[in-house]
């Protein structure tokens, strides 16, 4: 997925920014640079459905 997407569907370089706990600026680069991973994973929990595609499927639970 594309860091200017993922950003904007959070609601912008504003809204990640106060979510992460950074500046604006710090944002903007991510949009250049990509979003360091473990901010990537803190956003995938926080927001599952931004990350989540129509197409994917579901992983089988594990038989006990």
């Amino acid at each position: 997925m594309d860091n200017n997407k993922i950003i904007d569907d959070l609601g912008g370089t504003n809204a990640v920014a106060e979510i992460c706990n950074v500046t604006k600026g710090a944002v903007s680069q991510w949009r250049k640079e990509g979003i360091p991973d473990s901010r990537l994973m803190y956003l995938k929990l926080l927001r599952p459905d931004i990350f989540s595609s129509p197409d994917k499927k579901p992983l089988p639970q594990d038989a006990a």
